[in-house]
């Protein structure tokens, strides 16, 4: 891991943040954050536009390899990557044929390890949505586990950067108890998450600061919750067993100020030495 382009740098970071439009976000700061920021891959969600709606400073920014996999529904879901190193291939959905235009998933695979950007759906108890979401974990578990497998036998890491949508313990949001039939931390949610744990993947925040609470990484536009700080944790960095042994520091970037946000969510980076 000598340097970069071509292979990864010997410290190397990543961040996950969802977007909430990344037309929008790219008004309120977005932009000047990407040409700040340290990390040498960007995985965003939410985005909710197609590459030819976007100028090319979103689109293409100078000195960043990009994918973006926007969703068949117009100015729905969409993710994006971008990345200052060069990819080796990139790939755009997870094999399952009713999410492949769903704009919900994207990989790049670099030199030594396959970074992903994730959305996975919100749901929305009692309702299409929650079925959805439903049918989405059920098949991205099998493919995770595959993925991980084909990764490892190759001789690579994995990372899926993203909204997991799902807040797995009670120290991953402030008003647990209110939310317990809530979409997002209903029991067999958190359930499903710990299935993706037991699968091998590593929540790389928890595994630096298990203790909690928080650090949250969403709060409601609604009422004070962001300068009550009542969020939820759900912008997960989760990594084989090799990399994740190799983070050493994940921060929430939460923004100083409710007027400084360009997002409902903070991006998380992790550093991996």
């Amino acid at each position: 891991m000598s340097g970069w382009p071509g292979s990864l740098p010997r410290v190397l970071k990543v961040s996950t943040v969802n977007v909430n439009g990344l037309r929008a976000a790219a008004k309120k700061g977005f932009v000047e954050w990407l040409a700040a920021t340290e990390s040498h891959v960007v995985a965003c969600q939410e985005v909710r536009a197609e590459e030819s709606d976007l100028p090319v400073s979103l689109a293409r920014p100078d000195g960043w390899h990009v994918v973006h996999a926007p969703s068949a529904a117009k100015g729905r879901s969409g993710v994006s990557l971008y990345s200052r190193i060069e990819p080796e291939s990139v790939r755009i959905g997870f094999g399952e044929p009713e999410f492949e235009d769903s704009g919900r998933y994207a990989e790049m695979h670099l030199p030594e390890v396959i970074v992903a950007s994730l959305y996975l759906p919100s749901g929305d108890v009692g309702t299409p949505r929650q079925d959805e979401k439903e049918r989405f974990m059920a098949a991205f578990l099998p493919y995770l586990e595959e993925l991980k497998a084909k990764a490892e036998a190759a001789g690579k890491h994995v990372l899926v950067g993203g909204d997991w949508n799902i807040a797995h313990a009670e120290i991953d949001l402030k008003n647990w108890r209110a939310n317990r039939k809530s979409s997002g931390f209903l029991p067999e949610e958190r359930a499903w998450f710990g299935t993706v744990l037991d699968a091998g993947y590593v929540d790389v925040q928890r595994k630096l600061f298990p203790e909690g609470p928080g650090p949250y990484t969403w709060w409601s536009y609604r009422g004070k919750a962001f300068d009550n700080d009542t969020g939820w944790r759900i912008d997960y960095l989760m990594a084989t067993p090799g990399l994740a042994e190799a983070c050493t520091s994940v921060v929430v970037e939460r923004a100083e100020s409710y007027d400084k946000r360009w997002s409902d969510h903070a991006p998380v980076t992790a550093t991996f030495a």
